[in-house]
């Protein structure tokens, strides 16, 4: 069950020393789902867990010659005050979705599927450490993000700019099949090709089923945007993508249309 949304300009405090300043929120199972745009077409989960507490968001500086864009902008990271000691790199105070949206240009991938990866490995926490090592918010293991030139997995910029240049090399390696990629990520391409496909393993089956569910909403989302656009302007019709096909192969391949969905029952962790 989701809890009532909140309505109103705000930013998260997360516990990791950072913000996310996000038009509207709303609590969903263990998550809370904070939407950085009004029309509710973007949004980042975040783990209910490592947020601390919401404050009011502040006002924009008032200047004759500032122009429009010096405003803050919603989904910004920014420096917590409290922690402005802590050593945080100085790529920090980027904003997150502009990181993931230059490698997923990069790398040709969709910055939606780069975020569900991120959701699923860190939680959005930039100095996360698996029990075996991994770091960061896509958790590289160290030698993975040796072979990557990432000297810093700690650094949010660099750590995401190797895990999508990573996960683009496993969607090659494997043709593009999004599954096999994923799994690859999770228990490493020699056990994928081992088995000839996903492991059998609990905890990989259940990693990529929840990343496509994670991409799955997002594209649902912007589906019903589109749909919603098209119902207010009649004349448009027909020239948005179909919200039937959200089954379908994931076009992880970046275009200029929204990607469909990805079947998830091929890798349920209940199997």
């Amino acid at each position: 069950m989701a809890a009532l949304p909140c309505f109103a300009a705000e930013v998260a405090v997360l516990k990791n020393g950072f913000t996310i300043q996000h038009e509207r929120r709303e609590v969903v199972g263990d998550v809370t789902r904070l939407y950085v745009s009004a029309d509710g077409a973007s949004f980042v989960d975040i783990p209910t867990a490592e947020i601390d507490h919401y404050e009011e968001a502040p006002d924009p500086p008032v200047s004759d010659s500032a122009p429009d864009s010096a405003a803050p902008r919603a989904g910004a990271f920014v420096k917590n005050a409290k922690n402005i000691t802590q050593g945080f790199p100085a790529q920090s105070y980027r904003d997150l979705n502009e990181v993931v949206n230059e490698a997923s240009g990069r790398y040709r991938l969709d910055p939606d599927l780069v975020n569900s990866v991120i959701k699923a490995e860190s939680g959005f926490n930039v100095r996360a450490v698996s029990p075996k090592g991994a770091q960061g918010l896509m958790q590289l293991m160290p030698g993975t993000a040796s072979q990557l030139g990432v000297p810093n997995a700690f650094d949010p910029q660099a750590n995401v700019e190797g895990g999508t240049r990573y996960l683009r090399e496993l969607l090659e390696r494997y043709n593009f099949d999004l599954v096999k990629a994923l799994a690859a990520y999770n228990a490493g391409p020699q056990r994928v090709e081992q088995f000839g496909g996903v492991p059998p393993f609990h905890e990989t089956r259940a990693y990529v089923a929840r990343i496509v569910k994670d991409f799955n909403k997002k594209k649902t989302a912007q589906q019903k945007a589109v749909a919603a656009s098209q119902k207010s302007t009649p004349t448009e019709r027909g020239t948005g993508v179909s919200n039937q096909n959200t089954k379908a192969q994931a076009s992880v391949v970046k275009t200029h249309r929204p990607a469909a969905g990805v079947d998830a029952t091929a890798v349920s962790p209940s199997e």
